[in-house]
């Protein structure tokens, strides 16, 4: 017969099957985050290459949706914005190193949010870190072709558009506290763990001694 506390042991036990995502699920998700990243990447250079080929650099924008959306084709230096347009090799390198750590995350998935995540984030990086180390004026200093105008505010590219999406789901996956590995991660077992231990520690239950008995209990040596 089962004491009342195994079922709840059980219950909260976080490495059960069914908290554990299988290696068969994990290699999925691997597999779906490749192709995501891969239909980015493609996506990206594809359209870079049809800006090259029909519009003229630094032109006037060609109107999509009024004022709002348009097409212009600039070679852009910098990061967003234009932002650190001298420092193009430093943004190379911090490029790099994203993605060398959105490679290695991508090992530890097991939550289709954070495959969605980090398939748009990988496509996007490398879209724009090929711009940088293929193109002109030279290898890791190359400038980023740019061509969706955005109201005159900033010009940006498919890449971006990828980075960016990624960037909300990631922060969203964030509030909702799931973690890489698809398990919901909160304060509440910390703080379960912090109050018994200050239970079992607490002066009216010391822990490991032997509480004394009363002085009206107490006999004389047999």
């Amino acid at each position: 017969m089962s004491t009342p506390a195994e079922p709840s042991a059980v219950a909260g036990d976080e490495t059960s099957p069914a908290a554990t995502p299988s290696p068969s699920g994990s290699r999925v998700l691997v597999a779906w985050t490749g192709v995501l990243a891969a239909l980015v990447l493609a996506a990206d250079q594809l359209t870079k290459w049809w800006a090259e080929s029909a519009l003229t650099p630094n032109a006037e924008p060609i109107p999509l949706v009024g004022d709002l959306l348009g097409l212009r084709l600039i070679y852009n230096p910098g990061a967003a914005l234009s932002i650190a347009s001298g420092y193009t090799w430093i943004l190379t390198i911090v490029v790099t190193v994203v993605v060398v750590f959105i490679v290695r995350a991508i090992g530890r998935l097991g939550s289709r949010g954070w495959a969605v995540a980090l398939g748009l984030l990988l496509g996007g990086a490398v879209g724009n870190l090929i711009d940088r180390l293929a193109r002109e004026p030279g290898f890791a200093r190359g400038h980023v072709v740019d061509f969706i105008d955005y109201a005159g505010f900033f010009v940006g590219n498919v890449a971006d558009i990828a980075v960016v999406a990624a960037a909300v789901l990631i922060a969203l996956l964030s509030l909702r506290g799931i973690g890489l590995d698809g398990k919901r991660h909160t304060g509440d077992e910390a703080d379960e763990a912090s109050a018994d231990e200050v239970a079992s520690d607490a002066p009216g239950e010391p822990s490991g001694t032997p509480s004394p008995k009363p002085a009206g209990e107490q006999g004389d040596p047999a």
